[in-house]
């Protein structure tokens, strides 16, 4: 046999091989999970009904824990903490609630009658709703810190969109952000067509938080947008799935004069650039006609054909949703204004909405007992 040329056509034969083994890898771990997922689903709904229908205390479990232990020596996840949130999963996660989710999603006549008829579900079925989709450590977090399924299914689906690790998962339900996505001031109900403006406005949130950066509240506009690049991974994660950075003090030449717009990204998902002004001071009207300027000059010299329109968002220490509602009232551009954090400290309106460590811990063993 002659050598084997390396050339253009081997190399992307190469890569759309590995691509396949990779993804094919993924499928496979995912298949694994949604089946792990699907089978504490069942125990959990296996212990309550037989609770209810014999009577069972609590010590059910404990005797469950040494059975399946003797029974099933090598494998792990038959704890007594384990199996309560396998209970509490169920619970949380009803048949009827499932059912109703996945006849919302999809035509299939056979979810619908099981809907109808109030039937179980598949593995098949199962694995379709996002809850088959995150690890079993990410939902024993959403058990202990919400209270709603439809809390819970929006960080089920968030997880799935970024690619959440536990460790990411906790930090964004301590910091409520079912409660900040979408809630920054806007135009975009007046500047964009329906479903886009909706759209747009979930991408973005109120308020912002970069701890990371390890800044103090007196750090300069500079000291907070090198650290932002500093650490861009912390920064695409608390912007959210979908950002590609495109670069800092991104200059456009307009009338021979040049302007640096602070913060240039794209939106992968929205195919729109998004442009950011960092202030350290509070919000002021000024700054929203200076993003309309910077927009308008974008979609003109830099906007490909097929993307559409761009979106500006200020980010400022203090957002006056007053003041910022009246000034980008009549602005043409879709324009967004949030404030961001430099410490890891909760506005006081969501505070008053997150659980103290002695509420999770008492909702925690309303689950267990």
């Amino acid at each position: 046999m002659g050598e084997l040329v390396k050339d253009e056509n081997y190399q992307s034969t190469l890569l759309e091989i590995k691509q396949q083994v990779v993804q094919n890898q993924y499928k496979a771990a995912l298949a694994v999970n949604s089946r792990l997922i699907f089978t504490y689903w069942n125990i959990g709904k296996r212990i309550l009904s037989d609770q209810k229908k014999y009577g069972w205390g609590a010590k059910i479990i404990d005797q469950l824990e040494k059975d399946l232990k003797t029974e099933f020596p090598d494998q792990k996840g038959f704890s007594s903490r384990n199996l309560k949130y396998m209970r509490a999963f169920a619970e949380a996660w009803s048949t009827d609630f499932l059912l109703k989710q996945l006849s919302f999603q999809t035509e299939n006549e056979i979810v619908q009658q099981a809907v109808a008829q109030n039937q179980t579900l598949s593995f098949e079925e199962f694995e379709k709703h996002p809850i088959a989709k995150i690890a079993w450590g990410a939902h024993t977090v959403l058990l202990a810190k919400l209270e709603t399924s439809e809390e819970r299914l929006f960080y089920c689906i968030k997880a799935i969109e970024g690619g959440w690790s536990r460790k990411v998962l906790m930090n964004q339900v301590e910091q409520k952000r079912h409660l900040t996505q979408g809630a920054l001031t806007n135009n975009f109900e007046q500047t964009l067509p329906a479903p886009q403006s909706e759209l747009v406005r979930d991408v973005f949130k109120d308020p912002y938080f970069f701890p990371f950066l390890q800044l103090g509240d007196d750090a300069s506009e500079k000291q907070v947008e090198d650290a932002l690049i500093k650490y861009i991974t912390d920064f695409l994660l608390e912007m959210g799935a979908g950002f590609a950075y495109m670069g800092r003090q991104f200059k456009l030449e307009v009338g021979g004069q040049e302007y640096f717009l602070d913060l240039l990204f794209y939106h992968t998902k929205l195919r729109r650039h998004i442009v950011i002004e960092l202030k350290i001071d509070e919000f002021k009207p000024e700054y929203a006609g200076k993003v309309q300027f910077y927009l308008s000059a974008l979609d003109d010299l830099v906007k490909h054909p097929q993307d559409e329109p761009s979106i500006g968002l200020i980010l400022c220490k203090e957002a006056n949703r007053i003041v910022a509602e009246y000034a980008l009232r009549d602005n043409n551009r879709p324009i967004g204004v949030s404030e961001y954090k430099l410490v890891n400290q909760l506005p006081e309106q969501l505070k008053q909405n997150l659980p103290s460590a002695q509420e999770i811990e008492d909702r925690l063993n309303q689950n267990n007992a």
